[in-house]
């Protein structure tokens, strides 16, 4: 039967797990008892617990083809919290799962640093995570992220279609870049020799709204509703923050698609209308607010501006 097996011969290195481990430790914040982590809740009169899961696409292999994987951290942890803000929900914990072939501490680490590091921004708690090395199911060198994340909000302040109102104004706040939507896209362009793989362009890390939202709403602004961009691009993704039988009328001209956006359309590969349904396009949160608090929103969060209006007796959106 030959000599017995180790589960370091069947591809699994406990020794690389228990460095891993000692490493990230320091990251993790919150009361931890091994098993779980804990936060206090806020005194609240009548919280609602909001939670959100997403990862980073094949962003992944980009960042790996490239050798950047340093912004991988805030691009998952700002998929996550950027959806909570939508709701209007300040983001409490955030756990992350690490999937690899091959466990690598230095990497490993470097990745769990990046997302303590966002959680820190988004004002949240990094609670714990899940680090599985799974020969077989990944390569040697390929890994997987997934991030979760989950927040209060009161229930009498919770953002959504049902508070617009017909004439309501739509601000966009500009995105950082791509942030972690179309890759597969990206990629392909690469692969075809049509973009060039520029990291400092395409991997830009996802910019996380939290803090300029949170301050506004503390400060009275009247946000009615708000829309994350992420895949689907505007088109998709603004009509879920309006009402049925109201849509968004946009003005394409009053923002800059910024530098990826138009290194992807000077392709020539990709049409205008896909690129939009597609990527962010310069814009990666839109706010619908009372037309009285869009000067003051405006004032407050950087670069953001009136991009459109709420019409009523439409769906979806014009201008895009």
């Amino acid at each position: 039967m030959g000599e017995p097996l180790s589960y370091r011969a069947a591809g699994v290195d406990l020794d690389a797990a228990s460095d891993h481990t000692s490493r990230i430790a320091g990251f993790v914040s919150g009361g931890v008892t091994g098993f779980a982590g804990a936060v206090p809740l806020p005194q609240m009169r009548d919280p609602l617990l909001v939670s959100s899961t997403d990862g980073v696409g094949t962003k992944l292999l980009l960042a790996q083809e490239l050798g950047r994987l340093e912004g991988l951290g805030q691009d998952l942890v700002a998929m996550c919290v950027n959806d909570l803000i939508c709701v209007g929900a300040r983001p409490l914990v955030f756990l992350d799962y690490l999937a690899v072939g091959k466990l690598d501490p230095n990497i490993t680490a470097e990745l769990v640093a990046s997302i303590a590091a966002a959680c820190a921004v988004a004002g949240c708690a990094l609670v714990g995570g899940e680090t599985a090395e799974l020969p077989g199911l990944y390569a040697k060198h390929h890994f997987d992220l997934a991030g979760f994340a989950s927040g209060v909000v009161e229930r009498d302040d919770v953002l959504g279609p049902e508070r617009v109102e017909e004439g309501d104004l739509i601000v966009g706040v500009p995105s950082s870049g791509l942030h972690s939507n179309g890759y597969s896209l990206v990629r392909k362009l690469i692969e075809e020799r049509a973009l060039l793989p520029d990291a400092g362009l395409l991997l830009e890390p996802t910019r996380i709204y939290v803090a300029e939202v949170l301050e506004a709403l503390r400060l009275g602004v009247r946000v009615r509703s708000a829309a994350h961009i992420t895949g689907g691009g505007l088109p998709e993704n603004l009509p879920r923050a309006l009402p049925d039988g109201m849509g968004a009328e946009l003005d394409r001209s009053s923002w800059d698609i910024g530098d990826a956006g138009r290194a992807i359309l000077e392709t020539g590969r990709v049409d205008e209308q896909e690129a939009f349904r597609t990527f962010n396009m310069g814009l990666g949160m839109c706010l619908v607010v009372a037309p009285e608090s869009a000067e003051r929103l405006t004032g407050l969060i950087a670069g953001a501006r009136v991009v459109g209006t709420v019409q009523p007796g439409a769906t979806g959106v014009e201008g895009v």
